[in-house]
Protein backbone atom coordinates (compact mmCIF):
# COMPACT_ATOMS: atom_id res chain seq x y z
CA UNK A 1 0.00 0.00 0.00
CA UNK A 2 1.06 3.58 -0.57
CA UNK A 3 2.76 5.10 2.44
CA UNK A 4 4.17 8.57 2.91
CA UNK A 5 6.03 9.48 6.08
CA UNK A 6 7.13 13.04 6.74
CA UNK A 7 9.80 14.03 9.23
CA UNK A 8 12.24 16.75 10.32
CA UNK A 9 9.72 19.41 11.27
CA UNK A 10 10.37 21.47 14.37
CA UNK A 11 10.41 24.88 16.00
CA UNK A 12 12.58 27.66 14.62
CA UNK A 13 12.91 31.38 15.01
CA UNK A 14 11.89 33.76 12.23
CA UNK A 15 14.57 33.85 9.57
CA UNK A 16 15.61 30.29 10.30
CA UNK A 17 15.73 27.26 8.06
CA UNK A 18 14.42 23.70 8.06
CA UNK A 19 14.51 20.85 5.58
CA UNK A 20 11.57 18.48 5.66
CA UNK A 21 11.82 14.92 4.42
CA UNK A 22 9.23 12.47 3.12
CA UNK A 23 9.94 8.79 2.51
CA UNK A 24 7.61 7.02 0.11
CA UNK A 25 6.77 3.38 -0.43
CA UNK A 26 4.18 1.19 -2.10
CA UNK A 27 4.27 2.79 -5.52
CA UNK A 28 6.69 3.65 -8.32
CA UNK A 29 7.98 6.84 -6.75
CA UNK A 30 10.30 7.69 -9.64
CA UNK A 31 7.35 7.82 -12.05
CA UNK A 32 5.11 10.21 -10.11
CA UNK A 33 5.06 13.96 -9.55
CA UNK A 34 5.03 14.78 -5.85
CA UNK A 35 3.55 17.60 -3.80
CA UNK A 36 4.03 19.37 -0.50
CA UNK A 37 0.97 20.88 1.16
CA UNK A 38 0.52 22.69 4.43
CA UNK A 39 -2.39 23.48 6.71
CA UNK A 40 -2.39 26.11 9.41
CA UNK A 41 -4.95 26.03 12.25
CA UNK A 42 -8.31 27.28 11.03
CA UNK A 43 -7.18 27.47 7.42
CA UNK A 44 -7.60 25.38 4.29
CA UNK A 45 -4.88 23.01 3.23
CA UNK A 46 -2.79 24.72 0.55
CA UNK A 47 -0.35 23.52 -2.08
CA UNK A 48 3.15 24.74 -1.25
CA UNK A 49 5.26 23.11 -3.95
CA UNK A 50 5.31 20.36 -6.51
CA UNK A 51 8.01 18.59 -8.43
CA UNK A 52 7.95 16.52 -11.60
CA UNK A 53 8.87 12.84 -11.56
CA UNK A 54 12.37 13.63 -12.86
CA UNK A 55 12.85 16.57 -10.53
CA UNK A 56 13.53 18.85 -13.47
CA UNK A 57 10.38 20.93 -13.06
CA UNK A 58 9.15 22.60 -9.88
CA UNK A 59 6.39 25.01 -8.94
CA UNK A 60 5.77 27.02 -5.79
CA UNK A 61 3.02 28.97 -4.12
CA UNK A 62 3.58 32.71 -4.40
CA UNK A 63 3.87 32.94 -0.62
CA UNK A 64 7.02 30.77 -0.58
CA UNK A 65 8.71 31.60 -3.88
CA UNK A 66 12.35 32.48 -3.44
CA UNK A 67 12.41 31.01 0.08
CA UNK A 68 11.54 27.33 -0.41
CA UNK A 69 13.04 24.70 -2.66
CA UNK A 70 11.84 21.18 -3.41
CA UNK A 71 13.98 18.24 -4.36
CA UNK A 72 13.77 14.48 -4.68
CA UNK A 73 16.07 11.48 -4.61
CA UNK A 74 14.47 8.81 -6.75
CA UNK A 75 17.11 6.26 -5.75
CA UNK A 76 16.04 6.62 -2.12
CA UNK A 77 12.29 7.26 -2.64
CA UNK A 78 12.68 10.53 -0.77
CA UNK A 79 11.16 13.96 -1.22
CA UNK A 80 12.52 17.10 0.45
CA UNK A 81 11.28 20.60 1.17
CA UNK A 82 14.06 23.06 1.92
CA UNK A 83 12.68 26.08 3.75
CA UNK A 84 14.65 29.23 4.49
CA UNK A 85 13.88 32.76 5.68
CA UNK A 86 10.99 31.26 7.60
CA UNK A 87 8.20 33.54 8.78
CA UNK A 88 5.61 33.09 11.53
CA UNK A 89 2.98 32.67 8.80
CA UNK A 90 4.79 29.53 7.62
CA UNK A 91 3.66 27.84 10.84
CA UNK A 92 1.59 24.82 9.80
CA UNK A 93 1.42 21.08 9.52
CA UNK A 94 3.26 20.07 6.35
CA UNK A 95 2.12 17.09 4.30
CA UNK A 96 3.65 15.02 1.54
CA UNK A 97 1.16 14.08 -1.20
CA UNK A 98 0.90 11.95 -4.30
CA UNK A 99 -1.97 11.31 -6.66
CA UNK A 100 -1.47 7.72 -7.73
CA UNK A 101 -3.82 5.80 -10.00
CA UNK A 102 -6.52 8.38 -9.39
CA UNK A 103 -6.29 8.30 -5.60
CA UNK A 104 -4.99 11.02 -3.31
CA UNK A 105 -2.51 9.83 -0.69
CA UNK A 106 -1.26 11.78 2.30
CA UNK A 107 1.23 11.31 5.07
CA UNK A 108 0.42 12.17 8.68
CA UNK A 109 2.33 15.42 8.44
CA UNK A 110 5.15 17.09 10.30
CA UNK A 111 4.67 20.26 12.35
CA UNK A 112 6.63 23.42 11.60
CA UNK A 113 6.40 26.26 14.11
CA UNK A 114 8.08 29.61 13.47
CA UNK A 115 8.13 31.79 16.53
CA UNK A 116 10.43 34.06 18.48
Amino acid sequence: QVQLVESMGGSVQPGGSLTLSCVASGFTFWEEPMNWYRQAPGKERELVANISHTGHSTNFADSVKGRFAVARDNAKNRLYLQMSSLKPEDTAMYYCNVVYRGHNYWGRGTQVTVSS
